[in-house]
Formats: structure tokens, C-alpha cells, sequence
């Protein structure tokens, strides 16, 4: 059975419907009769061709019983052919032999979720009984061959999520009986293929979606009369959407998103399209208005249209859209009286996004009579009005956010909500300016009894904290931030048992903070997740934190365990037992008044990412403890009446002089000399001294001073000549004489071992002399890169090729039958984001490896060594850096078996070819070699700037550290600026640091590349720099993964901040 992959719809429960059918029609009844010798061979010849993971049972069941039709993943039909060969998830490597094509019988071939690379052999493709094939999920590659003309009986072909490359050519005669096609998530470019729906007539399903196809979708889809779901999201086509495309009637699932689609939506054509269920034209160019002809299609269950440039009035003809359960029309440009639209006949709607618009009015009344409605999202338009008593109605609502939207009369609004039941989250922040919290009158005892999240932000809300809030047992999360409320801080907050993420920051609160605050059980119980609802919120939620550009969090175990009481008059001293709240990841206390010492205990805040006490009166030393917290990223105490020395070692060798400014007794590394300060503190004692011990104090410190000297002059000789002995090194020379340190080329006969590229025939029969010449005997002139693996050579060969070959130095960790085996499994890592191994070579301690040549070098290279780099580099260009990096990074990371840790990401390890295009380079060397001159000593391999902080206390490198090396590389992009900045003594030095600066000031805009201002990109570099911080979160946990960021990459022009 083949199944169509759709990464980006979010509902499709009709999605497989075409491929259940014809999955009924390939169950046939099979019997097993003994399989004659020739097949038998066919069978044993395919094994022969294939690696296997440890312990599979194919290697025993096809040995040991002679009967094929007995052997795994075999059935034979009523005469003993081979009907059926299944093998899918076995983790299967090495190559599909031709020797399949003597099973002439076979109708099902399901080789997919294996690790199979190389090309298709074209003469399976041509077998005349085959009905399904099914590859997909493998590192198949190449290009497709045309079939010759013939009778063939494929019905369906699913080649996804694989390597093939090429211009999808037609299928031929192959075509004539094709029901479903699925080539999503390879490498196809050129002309988007319609031509063939005049080939197949019989088509139900194709997807073509993550590819490369381009231009203008040219004529010959309407051909496809029969055609019920059609993909082709993620592509770069343009223009408008053709006419003949409605002529596909039978359609059930159009999706298109994430292209460059423009124009207008045709009313009059789009309702030829009577079947439709799901329409998704996300994330494109399209303009104009909504058609009022839309509500002609019964049968519409999603409309999504988020992310383009629609505009006008909602046609009040929508409400005739009865089925619709998703309507998602965020970030256009639609606007009018929103009350004016009739929400009352769409019943079966559960979510409804009509966010960042610009529409005005009142909340809508017949969005109340919705009785399935199970998310809301209305959040910035220009509403006003109240929330009216109807909305009590609304009992399936499960999230609500009206943020921003000037709406008035909270004490109505809360009055009005309490009472919907299943209310998870309430998000009203930037309303009812000025008005006054609701008191604890008139509230029964039970209301909001499923509330999670409560977000009364930025109101500038009077009164107090209120008592009412104590009865919301199962509360998460209180942000009642940048309000006026006055009073203390409530002790009663310490006993909600779920509370784990408080904001009362930016309000007029008075006094202690209540012993009871630490108390709070969320934050001081083992495993506090698993006390939380793990499921998904129906809409994200939206923390922006400190003014900065905002992150979105899907479940609420995502959001950091946060305490923020920044910005109050609180007094007092900061509670020892404050240290208790282990799970704690943030301490926000800055601008206060608090008093007297930082109490030690902070230093058992083990999860602790970021501390803030700085603008308090705070005095006495720092503990120096605290630089055994490992995940803290951010630290400030500047501004209060500390002394002595700041801690050293850990975190606190990177945090900036601007952490503790206004500090004048402060001394350490990073300040004044505490050696200096002392003798300034104390009184001179030299007038009780004689002339004899002054002398000599004299004497010797001369004497000591030239000893010092003459020591480090020695030590600066020394190294300058080791220097020069490894720069002369790396000129290398072929013959026996070489007095260089490093290893001994191979003999000019020595043969590469070159895994097999049939687009490069050149490379199939390699020996050492040719390297030789292509590299001109490894002259220096041939380096075109360097770093802690080796030199690295541009070779160009006799037939003009190019290749790149590193020589590596350091000590090999392996022996050379270990070395073969990790370098032909880093072989089978190929994607077209990867700078792929072609072949190696070793002799002795002579080790070469061979990769594809980049003509544009590194990312290094244009960001910050070449003068017009930067000003190349555009946004566009950057962002696509960005996207294809990651699908590398993504596909050692969870694609190829064995997963690999990279270890070393860096921009010098992210090069580009001549379209610009990101390859991730240098994966999987840190197993085979431990590098000269590394930061790290045992396992870890990594750059200054780039290693993240928890590497330095446990030596194991992790797919969480690679991505917040990734997460730098973001920065770059982004800021033009390099990891640390050693000539900039202004702004701090490490990128991630003044990064982070910036966003606490609010200044988060200002941190982009000047080139890249003022060209209408903003929006979307603020959301790649969410990505980006999430990436370099200090707690590895927190970081996402490698698929989260592709994703979320490749969405980057959708809205990502769902409030």
C-alpha cells in the first residue's frame, strides 16, 4: 500500500482515501508452491547486493530454506512465481540488483523506510506484471530513464522521499494505467511535469510537493479527469494558477502552499471544483479578494489561505460553506466590520484564525452560536466592543486569544468566560486599558476549572493581585505583566500546585516577597512534566518575553519554568530558600529594591538558564559558587553595591563587563585587577620601611621582571619556529625526501576506493598519480581550505572535473580495517545538501578522503572574509543557506542509519555550490580523527564561539549541541558578525551574548546586517532569529530538534507567532 506524505496539511483525514482502494485491489490470495531455481537465483543475486543491520533475519531465513516462496517477505502465486516481495523497515543497505527483473511474475515490490542507495534499475520499472512499487523512504539517487514503449501494468509508484535528481520526464506507455504517483521529497527540477496527466488518464493521487520544480505551471493538468488529490506545495512555481487545473472535478485535496504563486483567485473557475474538501494556497503571492463563488462547494471541510496578500471584505456568501472545520485567513490584508460577517450556519467549524488583519468592529455574535468552535484567533486586528453573554454558548472552546484588540469591560469579559468549561487557555493581554482587575466579589467557587493559561498582559490594570486567582487549581501559567497592580505579592500564589511559569513583572508591587513563593510545588517536585497535560494546545501560545521578537510554544511543558518580578518596588532580602525551586529556569528580580546579600543557595537552582538582580541594593560578594551552574546563560547584577572578586570558570568566562557595571568594588578578570584594587584599599606602609628593604623590594622586582621577560621571549621564539616548521609542512611534496612532519603520501599506484557515481564516471577508476597531477604534487596553491581535520586541495582532473580532497593530520583514532568500515558508512550518508564522500584512500598513515567540489567555498568565506560578501549574500540567498543547511543537518541527524552527531557545525563547515546552494560538510570525521588544536579533549569536537555551554561539563558530543551550533550559524546569517568578535571591545565579544543583550533591551531589530535593512524582509528575519534563540537555549532540553527547525524554516514567511 502507498501512501502519500503530507507534511504540511494539519487535517487530512480524507488524504488516503484513493490509496485504501487500490490497496483492496492489490489484496489478492497467494499460495506457496516451491520457486524454480531461476527465481530462487534472481532472489539470492538481489541479497548478494544488499548490507544488512545487525542480527536481521533476512540473512537467516534466505540461506537456510531453499524454498524462496518459504523465505521472509515472500509470496508466491498458485503456479510458484514470485508474486510479492515486501521488505519494508529492515533496515536494508547497499544496492537494488536488476536480478529483480527475472521475477517475471512480480505484481508488488515494497523495498521503502530502508537505507538502499544508488540508482532504480529501469528494468523493474519495466516488469510487465508489476502493479505497485514502492521505494520510498531510502537514498535512492539519479536520474529517471525513459521507458521504452510496452505494455506495463503499474498502477502505483511511490519514489518519495528519496534523492532522484533530474527533469521528471515522461512516463511513456509506463503511465497508461498509473492511478497514484508520489515523488515528493527528492531532488526533480526543471518544468513542473503536466504533460503527465495526457499520458494517464486513470490518475487518482500525485504529489510532487518538496521538489524543485520551477516557472509557470505550463498547460495539461485538466487532462487528469479522475484526479482526486493533488500536491505541489514547496517548489518554486510561479504565475497564475492555470484554468485547465479546475477542470479536475473529481478533486478532493488541492494543496499548493509554499510556492510563489500569484494572482487572483478565479471565482468563476474555482467552482468547477464541486468535490473539493481541502484547499490549502497557503504562503503564496496571491492577491485580490475572496470569491463569493466559494460558498458553491458543498463539500469544503479546510480553507486555508494564511500568508498572502488577500484583501477586501469576507463575501458574506461564506457562510454558505457548511462543512467547514478549518478556516485559517491570518497575516492578509482583509478588513471591514468583522460583526457584519455571519459566522451562525458554519457548525461544524472548530478552529477559526482570522489574526493579524485588519479587521474593525465587535466581536462577531454569531460566532456564539458555534458549538463545535474549539479554537479562536482574532488576536490583532481593530476590535473593540465587549465580549457579550452569548458566548457562554461556546462550550467546546478550548483556547481564546482576543490579545491586542481594544476590547473594554474586563470584569464583564471574566464574569462572562469563567463559566466556559473547557477553557484551556485565555490570552487577552493589550485590552481594557487602564480599567481596574476584578475583585473578589461575586465569584463562586468554581469557575475556570480547566484553565491552563491566563494572559492579562500589558491592560495597565489597577488594584491588586486578585484572591479570586487562588481558586484556579489547575493553573500553569500567570502573566499579569506590565500592569499598575499595587499591593504585595500574594502568599497564597505558593499553593497552586501547577504553577510554574509567573510574570508579574512591570507593575507597582510593594513588600517581601512571601516565604510561600518558594514553595511553589511545580518547581520543587522530581519530574514536575509528568504531572502536566502533555497534549497539544489547539493554538500555540505566544510568550514575548521581555519585548523581544516572541516564541511560540505548541505544549505548555515546552515554556521555560519562569519566576519574573523585574520592575517593582519589592524590598527586602532575596529568600535562601529560594534555592529550593530546583526546576526553576528563569530569576527575574532586577529593578527592585532588595537588600543585603545574594544568598548562597542560589547555587542549587540547577536548571537555572538566566538570573537577573541587577538596579537592586543588593551588597557583599558574589558566590562563587554559582559557577557550578552549567545552563546559566545569562547573568546580571550590575547596579548594586557588590564587592570583591567575580566568580571565574564555567559560564562565567563569557558573560560581558555590562553584567556587572555600577559596581565600582567589583574586581576580577573582566574588571579591574583584584590585586590592584587591594593596594588601593589599603594604607600605604612604606614609611615604616628602611632604605635597605626598599632597595631591595627594588632589586628584586627588577631582577624578577627581566627573568619574566627574557622566559617569554624564549616561549615567543620557540613557537614562531615551531610555526614555521608546520607551515612548511603543509607544502607537500611527493618524494621520499620530504622532511615534513606530516604523513607520507600513498605510491602514485594506489588505488581510491570511490563509491559509485554514475553521473561521474571519471572518478570510477582513480589512482594516486592522477590526484598527483590534478593538485600539481598537493602545491600550496591547490589549498583552497584548512582546519582542525586537515589541508584540503582543489584537484582538477584531465577532464576538466573538479574535486576536493582533504588530507588529514591529527591522530587517526581507528585502526585501518575500523578506518574503512566508519568511512563507508559515511559514505552512504548522500543528500544534496551534504558535501557527499566520494572515495578515499589510505597507505600507511597516509589517509586522503575525496568530496565534491564547491565553487563558492565556504559561508565563512562570504560573510566575513570577503569585502562584497556580505552585500552578495541578500536575504533570499541567506534564508535558502539557512533551509538547505538544515535538511542536510536533519538528514544525518534522523535520516541515514546510523545517526550521526556532526560535532563541528560552523559556517566554514557549511559551503557553497555555484547556485548558492548549502551543502553541510566534514559530518562524522570527529569518529576517525582526534584534530590539532581542538577546544575540547576527549570525545568533543567543536570551535570557539560555537560549543555549547553544557559541553563543558559533560564530554559528550549530542544532536542537541550540533543544533545550538546551528543555532550560531543562524546568528551569523542574521548579524553578519562572527561567533566572537576579538578586536570589538565595545559590545560583548561572543555573538550569542550580545545577541541575547540585544533582545533584553528590546533592541532585537538592531542586530541584523545593515545590508539586509530596509528591504521589506524584517518580519521574516525577527522569526528566523526566534529560531535562532531557541536554537542556542542553554538547556539542551529546551533546544528543538533538527526536523522542528526545517520546518519551521521553511515556513518562515508564515506566521509563527500565534498569539
Amino acid at each position: 500500500m502507498i501512501m502519500l506524505r503530507n507534511q504540511q496539511q494539519p487535517n487530512n483525514n480524507n488524504g488516503n482515501l484513493s490509496f485504501f482502494v487500490i490497496s483492496i485491489l492489490f489484496l489478492f490470495p497467494v499460495s506457496s508452491h516451491g520457486c524454480s531455481q531461476t527465481e530462487r537465483g534472481s532472489l539470492l543475486n538481489f541479497r548478494s547486493n544488499l548490507t544488512f543491520s545487525f542480527n536481521n533475519t533476512i540473512l537467516r531465513s534466505w540461506v537456510t530454506n531453499g524454498d524462496c516462496c518459504q523465505w521472509e517477505g515472500i509470496s508466491c502465486d498458485d503456479n510458484g512465481f514470485v508474486a510479492v516481495l515486501t521488505l519494508p523497515m529492515k533496515g536494508l543497505g547497499g544496492r537494488i540488483s536488476n536480478s529483480l527483473a527475472g521475477l517475471s511474475q512480480l505484481t508488488q515490490l515494497n523495498l521503502s523506510y530502508n537505507r538502499l542507495a544508488g540508482d532504480l534499475p529501469t528494468e523493474i520499472l519495466l516488469l510487465p506484471s508489476l502493479v505497485t512499487l514502492d521505494v520510498s523512504f531510502n537514498h535512492l539517487s539519479g536520474k529517471l530513464s525513459r521507458p521504452p514503449l510496452g505494455n506495463y501494468s503499474l498502477r502505483a509508484l511511490n519514489l518519495s522521499n528519496n534523492f532522484f535528481t533530474g527533469p521528471f520526464l515522461s512516463l511513456g506507455s509506463l503511465a497508461r494505467f498509473l492511478m497514484v504517483l508520489n515523488i515528493s521529497n527528492n531532488n526533480f527540477f526543471g518544468p513542473f511535469p503536466s504533460s503527465i496527466c495526457s499520458l494517464s488518464h486513470e490518475l487518482r493521487a500525485m504529489d510532487l510537493s518538496h521538489n524543485q520544480f520551477e516557472g509557470d505551471i505550463p498547460p495539461g493538468l485538466g487532462s487528469c479527469l479522475f484526479l482526486t488529490e493533488f500536491q505541489a506545495g514547496v517548489n518554486n512555481l510561479t504565475g497564475p494558477i492555470p484554468k485547465d487545473l479546475f477542470d479536475m472535478t473529481s478533486l478532493k485535496i488541492l494543496s499548493l502552499p509554499f510556492n510563489l504563486l500569484s494572482g487572483i483567485l478565479d471565482g468563476t473557475l474555482i467552482t468547477k471544483l464541486l468535490n473539493l474538501s481541502i484547499l490549502d494556497l497557503s504562503s503564496n503571492l496571491l492577491s485580490g479578494e475572496l470569491p463569493a463563488s466559494i460558498s458553491h462547494m458543498p463539500l469544503l471541510e479546510q480553507l486555508i489561505l494564511h500568508d498572502n496578500q488577500l484583501n477586501g471584505v469576507l463575501p458574506p456568501e461564506l457562510a454558505n460553506c457548511t462543512n467547514l472545520k478549518i478556516l485559517n485567513l491570518r497575516y492578509n490584508n482583509f478588513y471591514g466590520n468583522l460583526a457584519e460577517v455571519n459566522f451562525s450556519n458554519l457548525s461544524n467549524l472548530n478552529k477559526l484564525d482570522l489574526g493579524n488583519n485588519n479587521f474593525t468592529g465587535e466581536i462577531p455574535t454569531s460566532l456564539y452560536s458555534l458549538k463545535s468552535l474549539k479554537a479562536l484567533r482574532l488576536a490583532r486586528n481593530s476590535l473593540k466592543g465587549e465580549i457579550a453573554p452569548t458566548m457562554l454558548e461556546l462550550q467546546a472552546l478550548s483556547y481564546l486569544s482576543l490579545s491586542s484588540d481594544g476590547l473594554r469591560n474586563i470584569t464583564t469579559a471574566l464574569q462572562i468566560l469563567k463559566d466556559c468549561k473547557k477553557l484551556t487557555a485565555v490570552i487577552l493581554a493589550k485590552n481594557f486599558f487602564k480599567e481596574a482587575m476584578p475583585t473578589d466579589n461575586e465569584w463562586e467557587n468554581r469557575y475556570f476549572q480547566n484553565l491552563q493559561v491566563l494572559s492579562l498582559a500589558g491592560c495597565k490594570l489597577t488594584g491588586q493581585v486578585p484572591l479570586w486567582l487562588f481558586n484556579l487549581s489547575k493553573l500553569l501559567v500567570l502573566d499579569l505583566s506590565d500592569n499598575h497592580l499595587t499591593g504585595p505579592v500574594p502568599a497564597w500564589l505558593g499553593s497552586l500546585p501547577y504553577l510554574f511559569y509567573l510574570d508579574l513583572s512591570g507593575n507597582l508591587l510593594s513588600g517581601e516577597i512571601p516565604p510561600q513563593i518558594t514553595g511553589l510545588h511545580a518547581l520543587i517536585v522530581d519530574k514536575f512534566e509528568s504531572r502536566i497535560d502533555q497534549g497539544f494546545l489547539d493554538l500555540p501560545v505566544f510568550i514575548r518575553p521581555e519585548k523581544g521578537s516572541g516564541l511560540q510554544y505548541n505544549q505548555l511543558t515546552e515554556l521555560p519554568p519562569a519566576i519574573y518580578l523585574r520592575n517593582n518596588t519589592l524590598h527586602g532580602t532575596i529568600l535562601p530558600q529560594i534555592g529550593q525551586l530546583k526546576n526553576l529556569h528563569v530569576l527575574d528580580l532586577s529593578d527592585n529594591k532588595f537588600s543585603g546579600i545574594i544568598p548562597v543557595q542560589l547555587c542549587n537552582l540547577t536548571n537555572l538558564e538566566k538570573l537577573d538582580l541587577s538596579t537592586n541594593n543588593l551588597s557583599g560578594m558574589i558566590p562563587s559558587l554559582l559557577n557550578s551552574l552549567h545552563f546559566l546563560a545569562s547573568f546580571n547584577v550590575a547596579y548594586n553595591s557588590l564587592e570583591g572578586p567575580i566568580p571565574s570558570g564555567g559560564q562565567f568566562d563569557l558573560f560581558p563587563t555590562s553584567s556587572y557595571e555600577g559596581n565600582p568594588k567589583l574586581c576580577g578578570e573582566l574588571l579591574q585587577n583584584c590585586s590592584n584594587q587591594s593596594r588601593n584599599e589599603f594604607p600605604s606602609n612604606t614609611k615604616h620601611m628602611n632604605k635597605k628593604t626598599i632597595v631591595s623590594m627594588a632589586f628584586g622586582m627588577s631582577f624578577g621582571g627581566a627573568f619574566i621577560l627574557i622566559i617569554s621571549i624564549l616561549i615567543i621564539c620557540y613557537r614562531m619556529k615551531a610555526q614555521k616548521k608546520g607551515q612548511n609542512g603543509t607544502t607537500l611534496k611527493s618524494n621520499a625526501g620530504s622532511t615534513s612532519s606530516a604523513p607520507s603520501l600513498p605510491p602514485s599506484n594506489s588505488i581510491f576506493f570511490m563509491v559509485p557515481n554514475p553521473e561521474n564516471s571519471s572518478t570510477k577508476n582513480l589512482v594516486m598519480s592522477d590526484i598527483l597531477k590534478a593538485t600539481n604534487n598537493f602545491d600550496q596553491e591547490s589549498i583552497i581550505g584548512s582546519g582542525g581535520f586537515g589541508m584540503v586541495y582543489k584537484a582538477t582532473l584531465l577532464d576538466g572535473s573538479k574535486l576536493a580532497i582533504k588530507r588529514l593530520s591529527g591522530e587517526i583514532c581507528l585502526i585501518e580495517r575500523q578506518f574503512r568500515a566508519e568511512v563507508e558508512a559515511l559514505s552512504i550518508a548522500q543528500h544534496k545538501n551534504l558535501v557527499c564522500l566520494q572515495g578515499y584512500c589510505t597507505h600507511g598513515s597516509s589517509w586522503l578522503l575525496i568530496y565534491s567540489y564547491m565553487e563558492n567555498g565556504s559561508l565563512d568565506y562570504w560573510l566575513h572574509e570577503r569585502v562584497d560578501g556580505n552585500s552578495v549574500l541578500d536575504w533570499p540567498t541567506r534564508l535558502k543557506i539557512a533551509q538547505g543547511a538544515s535538511r542536510g543537518l536533519c538528514y544525518i541527524h534522523q535520516t541515514c542509519e546510523p545517526h550521526i552527531v556532526h560535532r563541528d557545525i560552523k559556517s566554514s563547515n557549511i559551503l557553497l555550490d555555484e547556485y548558492f546552494e548549502a551543502h553541510v560538510a566534514d559530518f562524522g570525521l570527529s569518529r576517525l580523527i582526534l584534530p590539532y588544536g581542538t577546544h575540547v579533549t576527549t570525545e568533543v569536537v567543536g570551535t570557539l564561539g560555537y560549543i555549547p555551554p553544557e559541553y563543558g561539563q559533560a564530554w559528550v558530543a549530542t544532536l542537541r549541541g550540533d543544533m545550538y551550533s546551528f543555532g550560531v550559524v543562524l546568528l551569523e546569517l542574521l548579524t553578519g558578525r562572527r561567533p566572537v568578535e576579538l578586536s570589538n571591545f565595545k559590545d560583548s565579544s561572543v555573538l550569542v551574548v550580545w545577541v541575547n543583550q540585544m533582545i533584553h533591551k528590546g533592541k532585537q531589530s538592531q542586530v541584523f546586517d545593515l545590508l539586509l535593512k530596509g528591504k521589506g524582509f524584517e518580519d521574516q528575519m525577527l522569526r528566523v532569529l526566534d529560531v535562532a534563540c531557541m536554537c542556542v537555549h542553554d538547556n539542551p532540553l529546551k533546544r528543538p530538534t533538527i526536523g522542528e527547525v526545517v520546518v519551521w524554516l521553511e515556513n518562515v514567511s508564515g506566521d509563527m507567532q500565534i498569539q
